[in-house]
């Protein structure tokens, strides 16, 4: 039997979400600012279009086998926090504490700060046409910190809310990103030709095709993760068993086409090369398309930084929607401070919770000031490489449930699980768990990230000397 955690005060999540909202959640966490950026990176280390579109593809099949297992998650948990549970089941408490401390402290509050000031950046572009220079930098960080206690707030009002500003912006940013692939197709040759006629680039490392492919993976792959949020606010989905894996099998399907589709047209308007020596893909992509229309060079950049603040702050959106529902249900377990599971009796929502995501991500944010765009990268690639080892443990999870389950049917402890079950098991959950290890090597390949790995690790290490200090042996508290 599914166990339960224990509701405080007799006040439950509402599922007020539906499919759509849930499947929005997926694509708006999923579709962030990288995809106007990181075509770039991807292009530069494999040199190659050719090989940049089959980062791309084999980052998309292992993202789908990722949304796979995880729907199978879905389909059996699916109370607030899932992906906490899950892990709390297949391992201990102890690695799902270590999960949500670093997801709530490094990931989500980093995530906010760098959404934060990419979204004031790019929206002061949009506004000004003007780039935006070192003396504005505390105007860039009011903007941010007015944005993050905005949204914060929509999302203590209620997860309707919070989804309705996520629909918006996922709208927005995949009709966006279909017009590029529009432009494409009305401004060139005809799609096959211009593939087939793509050279290799000049600046391809003097490393293995292989090896290339392997280490582009790593910002390809990190520009499809997000579908597990979909997990954290299952506990306000409707029909969560049918709907969460729709959502997320759907949602991720959804951001494939969009990606495959979106490379192509950066390769095809700009070339492999163009498209690695470009720092703004996008908008140089849209530039080549209407290089012949007059004026279109002043209003063209302009246009596409206010995409990206649009999707910018989608992506700002939903860390409020979600994320706080980790710490909330893993305070309820006992396992943190009590305040924080707690839902507002007015709004239903984890207030605590999210306050606390607001106070940390503002510390964060006047720390990012002082460094710089080389701290907000440093931020990044942290976040990057611990939110993939989460990945590997709750992918594997589906695994060890699996297998638990049938020693507890055996035992006539355990009903079959109803609902989703992930195809070709094991295979699938295999493919995603090895995938994603070879993304986390692909990050030690990679000399621009290879510093994650030990300042990742740096961090579950203060998480797990704050379990042995306060939460090791507390029960409900």
């Amino acid at each position: 039997m599914e166990p339960r955690i224990e509701q405080s005060a007799g006040i439950e999540p509402v599922r007020v979400l539906s499919t759509r909202d849930a499947a929005c959640v997926v694509i708006g966490a999923i579709i962030g600012v990288g995809i106007f950026f990181t075509p770039s990176r991807v292009a530069l280390m494999t040199g190659s279009g050719t090989l940049s579109l089959l980062a791309w593809a084999i980052g998309g099949v292992i993202a789908l086998c990722g949304a796979m297992a995880f729907a199978e998650l879905g389909a059996k948990y699916h109370d607030s926090g899932a992906q906490y549970r899950v892990l709390r089941d297949s391992y201990g408490p102890f690695p799902a504490y270590l999960f949500v401390f670093c997801n709530t402290t490094a990931i989500e509050c980093g995530s906010i700060c760098i959404m934060a000031l990419l979204c004031a950046r790019y929206a002061y572009v949009a506004a000004t046409g003007h780039a935006v220079t070192d003396e504005q930098n505390m105007l860039l960080m009011g903007m941010a910190t007015v944005m993050i206690l905005g949204l914060a707030g929509a999302n203590v009002l209620g997860a309707r809310w919070g989804s309705r500003i996520q629909n918006i912006t996922v709208y927005s940013k995949v009709l966006t990103l279909l017009a590029v692939v529009g432009l494409a197709l009305a401004f060139g040759s005809w799609p096959t030709a211009a593939l087939a006629s793509m050279p290799a680039s000049e600046t391809t490392r003097s490393v293995a095709p292989f090896a290339a492919v392997l280490a582009a993976l790593v910002p390809a792959f990190y520009s499809y993760g997000g579908w597990q949020q979909a997990l954290w606010i299952s506990g306000e989905v409707k029909d969560p068993r049918r709907a969460l894996p729709r959502a997320i099998i759907g949602g991720v399907l959804v951001v494939i086409t969009v990606y495959m589709l979106v490379n192509w047209a950066y390769l095809h308007l700009l070339g492999v090369e163009g498209v690695a020596a470009s720092k703004t893909v996008a908008s140089d992509a849209v530039a080549a398309a209407l290089s012949g229309s007059p004026g279109a060079s002043a209003w063209i950049p302009r246009v596409v930084a206010g995409a990206v603040a649009v999707s910018a702050f989608g992506v700002l959106n939903v860390q409020f929607l979600a994320a706080p529902r980790l710490a909330y249900t893993m305070s309820r377990d006992g396992k943190f401070f009590s305040p924080f599971g707690r839902l507002s009796p007015r709004f239903g929502t984890p207030v605590a919770a999210i306050g606390l995501m607001v106070v940390l991500a503002l510390i964060v944010l006047f720390g990012l000031g002082r460094g710089g765009a080389d701290a907000v990268d440093r931020v990044l690639v942290n976040v990057m490489f611990i939110d993939g080892v989460f990945f590997v443990l709750t992918g594997a999870a589906v695994l060890v449930l699996r297998e638990r389950g049938k020693r507890g049917r055996r035992d006539g402890a355990e009903a079959p699980i109803e609902g989703y079950r992930v195809p070709l098991y094991p295979i699938i959950p295999a493919i995603f768990v090895l995938g994603m290890l070879g993304i986390l090597i692909g990050s030690y390949i990679d000399a621009a990230v290879r510093m994650a790995v030990f300042t990742g690790g740096g961090c579950i290490l203060i998480a797990a000397l704050m379990y042995a200090i306060w939460f090791r042996d507390s029960g409900r508290t």
